[in-house]
């Protein structure tokens, strides 16, 4: 609904209208000096719970959202950090909001004490579009530890500025990247000023059509590395609804986790979002999908998608395998099940192909039907033993799947809209939408979907590509020879190639 329409720009436009109207505290009466400590920002791994009580995707999230109560039960539920949105027009906060976060958090730290506890706040980010170096200030009397700088919407001079005001003033920044543009715009603040200020977040979501991509706050995290190092503090920020997709995140190495939405909405699973996250280990399957995220940056990102990823499937010889790899394709699979005939596990095919695996560039995709079957066992085992590279799960549904196998790298592959949305809420980073039907249907949903199967070829690549810019095709009996399952025809694969070139 978002599509046409950058909403970024129209919170960025409004705000100034309003300042210029009512001054930077948008005639909220705040105190001339500021009157508590200042709190040291995610020091180390932790949560950001947001108070938000609306979006502009969302609408109302929680209209009654009392500031200091919701705060309180945040820091209660280890919060390590609390953000407290204060744009009023889409958003619906205030910098009164801010001051009651403040307030609630100092009450936590003295509470506890009255206990006989000893615990540290949490501390406090002013979430809001800033445009100028004097809001910085406004913050900090306000009580804020810390700001949310978003490099999209701030040019170099500006930011830099701003990022001065908060080392004068002994705060936090979390600056905000997404896009290439944004990186150099922190150069100067890494080379001129203390890393222990700032902090920076990845959006996965894009602030200017609200569309969410998890995948995409992997795509960044090498490049501000390179240039802030190796011990820069990275926030995954935004789109994570449930315990699932939270342990998602702290899997793939993230400093922290910034929560919106579900935290606010369902106060029953505030504490489990939390310590999912911050349990979370690193595994086989973090590995293969940052390494996956990094290659698609380096690739595509510094000027746009320009080829569309191909995956061939069904393979059943090696002379097929070894023509896909030469042509380009970036995933080969290999199904793993007795009951289709293009399984790789008849005719001793599996033996023939296996001492050539190695030599091929493209990634081995071991694709499962039916996770109990011998032949299924046998894809982990290859898969844990790094023959093959990753599983499909194909028209298997998640919450069968054991926590174990879904460690070892892994995507999902399903026919049905409603499950791919499931999937991904849960934290799966790519599902393969594996319908032909469903995309004739030309459904609006698709727009979203970065993975696509189901009857593709070379004849009609060039249309789906036009259509939905996938990020991935997969390909399998459509470019076979004539009356040949599992016999590649090698005349369309290189026309399929050929066709695969985004405009």
């Amino acid at each position: 609904m978002h599509n046409s329409v950058n909403i970024l720009t129209q919170i960025v436009e409004k705000r100034k209208i309003d300042i210029s109207e009512s001054g930077l505290t948008f005639g909220i009466s705040i105190p001339e000096k500021r009157t508590r400590e200042v709190h040291p920002f995610l020091k180390t791994k932790g949560v950001i719970l947001e108070v938000k009580r609306a979006s502009p995707s969302k609408g109302d999230i929680k209209a009654d959202l009392d500031s200091y109560e919701t705060a309180l039960s945040y820091a209660n539920c280890g919060a390590g950090a609390i953000s407290c949105l204060t744009e009023k027009n889409y958003f619906k906060g205030t910098l009164e909001d801010l001051m009651n976060v403040c307030r609630a958090a100092d009450d936590y730290e003295k509470q506890n004490a009255q206990s006989g506890i000893k615990v540290i706040s949490p501390a406090v980010l002013r979430k809001d579009f800033l445009l100028y170096s004097e809001e910085i200030e406004v913050s900090y009397r306000a009580g804020a530890d810390a700001v949310l700088l978003i490099a999209r919407i701030l040019d170099e001079k500006t930011i830099f500025k701003m990022a001065e005001e908060v080392v004068r003033l002994r705060m936090s920044a979390l600056i905000e990247i997404r896009e290439e543009s944004d990186l150099k715009k922190i150069k100067k603040i890494v080379k001129k000023l203390p890393s222990e200020n700032f902090v920076y977040g990845i959006n996965s979501r894009d602030l200017a059509t609200f569309k969410i991509d998890l995948l995409r706050p992997c795509m960044m995290v090498n490049k501000i590395k390179k240039i802030a190092g190796d011990d820069a503090r990275i926030i995954f920020e935004s789109g994570v609804k449930n315990p699932e997709c939270a342990f998602s995140a702290g899997s793939m190495g993230f400093s922290g986790l910034l929560l919106g939405e579900a935290a606010a909405k369902n106060p029953e699973i505030r504490k489990n979002l939390v310590t999912s996250f911050l349990s979370a280990v690193h595994t086989d399957n973090a590995v293969f999908w940052n390494e996956y995220a990094s290659e698609y940056a380096l690739e595509y990102m510094p000027n746009g998608t320009s080829k569309t990823k191909v995956k061939i499937c069904g393979i059943t010889r090696i002379e097929d395998a070894e023509l896909a790899d030469k042509l380009g394709s970036s995933f080969l699979g290999f199904i793993f099940a007795d009951a289709f005939p293009r399984s790789i596990t008849h005719d001793n095919r599996l033996e023939k192909i296996l001492p050539h695996l190695k030599k091929l560039k493209a990634k081995k995709i071991a694709v499962i039907t039916n996770l109990d079957s011998k032949e299924s066992l046998l894809a982990f085992k290859l898969v844990r033993e790094k023959v093959f590279d990753a599983i499909q799960f194909h028209k298997i549904k998640y919450e069968n799947v054991s926590k174990e196998l879904l460690s070892l790298p892994h995507y999902f592959a399903t026919d049905s809209l409603e499950e791919y949305e499931k999937l991904i809420s849960k934290g799966e980073l790519r599902v393969l939408l594996d319908s032909k039907d469903i995309r004739n249907s030309a459904s609006e949903s698709l727009n979203d979907c970065k993975w696509l199967a189901g009857g593709i070829n070379e004849k009609n690549i060039s249309d789906v590509i036009k259509k939905f810019s996938p990020e991935l095709i997969d390909v399998s009996s459509g470019i076979e020879l004539e009356n040949e399952i599992g016999i590649k025809d090698k005349n369309k694969m290189k026309e399929l190639f050929k066709k695969r070139s985004l405009k």
